[in-house]
């Protein structure tokens, strides 16, 4: 919210998001919530996003069937609380039915990429990378795991015409970053500027390149 207001966002607006709404802070399910309502903001889903989605989801079936877990969700639910699923887990559990059924439609409809033009200028915006990337690679056929978890090689051109966008991977390490600041590599963007790490939370306006930052 404090970004929105330093960024004047306004209805007039489209605002995308790298991914990884959840399992950071203490508020993960209301952000998630707030963002869900908004119909001017697009997020690209990231592992933690994925990762919830298997675990709320599993977690709502056995409220409804009152089954115990298996043993291999419950190791997996225990890890997943253990690595920052605990507060999106305690945020669900205070949802009503209807609601928890919408955060789970959310997550499950979040886009594995998006492809948009700015100023005749053509971005793809992931949440990490392309795994598999070729010059051939058509992006509709490729798994989430391909997205997710790889991150961009800040060296590499990728793309001629196109400038890809991610976060994921913290600007700080990469080569010769600038503290808790966006990071430009050969045709990619990296925006992970460390809010989860005491850093800064970038955003950038893709119509004029002004960065902007909040703490």
């Amino acid at each position: 919210k404090k970004m929105l207001q330093e960024i004047h966002f306004t209805d007039n607006d489209l605002l995308y998001i790298a991914g990884d709404l959840v399992d950071y802070g203490s508020e993960s399910m209301e952000l998630l919530c707030d963002i869900s309502m908004r119909a001017n903001v697009y997020a690209v889903v990231g592992d933690h996003d994925l990762e919830a989605l298997k675990m709320l989801a599993g977690f709502s079936k056995m409220l409804t069937s009152g089954a115990a877990p298996d043993a291999d969700f419950a190791a997996a639910m225990k890890n997943w609380v253990n690595d920052g699923g605990a507060p999106t887990l305690e945020g669900f559990r205070k949802l009503d039915a209807d609601m928890r059924e919408g955060v789970l439609d959310y997550l499950a409809d979040m886009a594995l990429f998006e492809e948009i033009t700015v100023k005749e200028q053509d971005y793809v915006i992931v949440h990490a990378g392309i795994r598999r990337f070729g010059a051939d690679t058509v992006l509709d056929e490729l798994e989430p795991d391909d997205f997710i978890y790889e991150s961009l090689d800040p060296e590499r051109e990728y793309y001629e015409d196109k400038t890809i966008i991610a976060g994921h991977i913290h600007t700080s390490e990469l080569p010769d970053p600038d503290p808790d600041m966006i990071y430009y590599g050969n045709g990619t963007i990296f925006m992970d500027c460390g809010s989860d790490k005491n850093g800064t939370l970038g955003c950038l306006c893709l119509d004029n390149g002004k960065e902007y930052y909040v703490r």
